[in-house]
């Protein structure tokens, strides 16, 4: 109990900046206490000079007046510790109900007030050894018994406000999170959960949509690069693969065992964007790919390896795939897929173009060579996937 009111004190006594005991307290302007060191480096570092409780600005840089009382209330109190003191008045006490919390308050500078007249009349007392009066002697005494008879009192005061502190603040935790948890439901209920919390108002989504759309370039398939499985159209704008392969020339630049295609153009610096139509599919990955990557074998599809795409399988499951992969949700199938690329804030986003709205983006990527528009329409899968992509 002693120690619990001990740290209740402390906390009457505690600096905004470190959360610690005052050490050295100095008072600002406005009447606020802090540490000496705290306030002096906020002040050296704020700008502009101002309280961090009040905000009250300062000009020119206050003086800071050392705060006698408080140092020598703490002080004391440090030396002689919490009070081991019991009572069996607490009925008593608790009678007192919604006055608890005053009453606490008061008792609480009753202790200091205890010990820094305690610390006095032991100077008095050893002072008047030297010449000794019995007369003040006993005065002394008698005023020091009187003290010690509130002890119980401002202990178990103490005690009964530190319960009720403790009551009220759990019962306001909990209808905090009651609250917050009943909004957050009815918040999220039917919207789509979009990676990294971005939720953006449609009207901005398509003012951000049209601001990237004047990036777009025109482009084609290259024909060099695309796998023996799959079928461009002649104006190089369409891409499906069918069941069998062709026998395609020997190409270093062709993909040799995954359903990939790039496009002709490259890019090293500046933006870019494209559009690209879905619709009917029901597997395909969608990005950008760097120059560099490998062209044969089996592939992984991550920026280790040189991609940065977004992929789709049948029932609407759709992934970004940054390694490890990351599920995106969202309303509805889409038909149109944009890809947005900034080379020099090294970012790869991707656009329900439709809906106007964001699906996922790659961040704080480090690019250093040329990047190519990446294409999968994925295998035919027995005419379930021969839907074209359309550029």
């Amino acid at each position: 109990m002693a120690a619990a009111n001990f740290r209740l004190v402390e906390d009457l006594f505690q600096c905004s900046i470190c959360l610690d005991v005052f050490k050295d307290p100095v008072s600002t302007p406005c009447g606020h206490n802090f540490c000496k060191n705290c306030i002096t480096e906020h002040l050296n570092i704020d700008v502009p000079l101002q309280c961090p409780i009040c905000r009250r600005m300062f000009y020119p840089k206050p003086e800071l007046q050392i705060n006698t009382l408080i140092a020598e209330m703490i002080d004391a109190f440090r030396q002689n510790g919490p009070m081991e003191v019991r009572c069996a008045v607490s009925s008593k006490i608790k009678q007192l109900g919604e006055l608890s919390c005053r009453i606490g308050t008061v008792c609480i500078f009753l202790v200091f007030s205890y010990v820094v007249y305690c610390n006095f009349l032991r100077e008095v007392a050893g002072r008047n050894l030297e010449k000794p009066d019995k007369k003040i002697q006993e005065q002394i005494q008698e005023i020091a018994q009187k003290i010690e008879g509130l002890i119980p009192l401002v202990q178990l005061c103490g005690e009964d406000f530190q319960k009720e502190k403790q009551r009220e603040t759990e019962l306001q935790l909990a209808e905090e999170l009651k609250n917050k948890k009943s909004s957050e439901v009815e918040r999220f209920s039917n919207a789509p959960k979009l990676p990294k919390g971005m939720e953006t108002p449609k009207s901005l989504m398509q003012d951000e949509l049209v601001k990237v759309q004047h990036h777009t370039i025109d482009m084609t398939f290259d024909p060099d690069t695309a796998y023996p499985g799959l079928i461009l159209s002649d104006d190089g704008k369409q891409v499906r693969c069918c069941d069998s392969r062709r026998n395609l020339p020997e190409n270093p630049k062709r993909f040799t065992e995954c359903a990939f295609v790039l496009g002709k153009q490259g890019f090293s610096s500046g933006r870019f964007y494209f559009e690209v139509q879905v619709k009917g599919k029901t597997k395909w990955s969608i990005g950008v790919a760097k120059e560099s990557v490998s062209r044969k074998g089996d592939i992984k599809l991550c920026p280790q390896n040189g991609f940065w795409a977004l992929w789709m399988r049948s029932r609407g499951e759709y992934r970004a795939l940054a390694g490890p992969s990351v599920s995106v949700h969202l309303r509805s199938a889409f038909e149109k897929v944009g890809v947005f690329v900034d080379y020099e804030a090294g970012l790869v986003s991707f656009y329900d173009v439709n809906n106007a709205a964001h699906i996922y983006s790659f961040t704080g990527c480090h690019f250093t060579e040329r990047l190519f528009p990446f294409f999968d329409p994925s295998r035919n899968n027995d005419g379930q996937n021969d839907a074209p992509l359309i550029i």
